[in-house]
């Protein structure tokens, strides 16, 4: 694997003050950061996220994902615990990018679902690569993770890179309007760990 550390500075948040790390994917050249605060590197199981980026969601307070309310929520969580990590990866739109995701919103619109509109373009439903995780977590010093997600590919994709997944969290968020049918697709199509009480909420009408 291609990723590499580059530098590491402080980030004052409403949550905390975070250590970022800055670490360069030299084969694709996207550009990856850790999140921690307090010590990670200890050996005991580390309260932490792999967020990948949604500039809809995370910088544009977009109502059509989860994404931002995650991401608040997973650093707000890491903070009152005192101690944790959120890796932010660069892969837009489940990792077919920004402009392909106004695309596939763009079908959404007349009627498809997310994952429908993925395939629509040529795309997989989801097509991240969770391997860029590894060596930022090997430099962190991070075997063990209490993952905050939802989704059950994270957990088996760490599983199998050799971190232990000591605990899952669920972050679940209410639906609104705007985002009902895409929280049902995840469910439905993508395995998302849910609820059944949630889920039941979400599916459409």
């Amino acid at each position: 694997m291609s990723v590499v550390f580059v530098a590491a500075s402080q980030l004052p948040t409403p949550f905390g003050v975070f250590t970022m790390h800055g670490f360069l994917d030299e084969e694709t050249g996207k550009e990856h950061v850790a999140l921690t605060l307090g010590r990670v590197d200890d050996g005991a199981p580390v309260l932490g996220r792999l967020h990948s980026e949604c500039l809809t969601g995370d910088a544009l307070f977009s109502l059509r994902c989860d994404c931002g309310f995650q991401l608040e929520a997973a650093l707000r969580a890491i903070a009152d615990e005192g101690r944790g990590v959120l890796l932010y990866l660069r892969q837009e739109g489940r990792g077919i990018g920004l402009l392909n995701k106004i695309r596939a919103y763009e079908l959404q619109d007349g009627g498809a679902d997310t994952v429908e509109a993925n395939e629509r373009l040529g795309f997989g439903a989801d097509q991240r690569d969770y391997a860029i995780c590894l060596p930022m977590l090997r430099h962190l010093g991070i075997a063990s993770i209490k993952l905050m997600t939802n989704n059950p590919r994270k957990v088996n994709a760490l599983e199998g890179f050799g971190i232990r997944v000591a605990e899952r969290r669920p972050l679940q968020i209410d639906h609104n309007p705007h985002n009902q049918k895409y929280l049902a697709t995840k469910a439905g199509k993508l395995g998302h760990m849910l609820g059944q009480r949630h889920q039941g909420e979400v599916e459409p009408q």
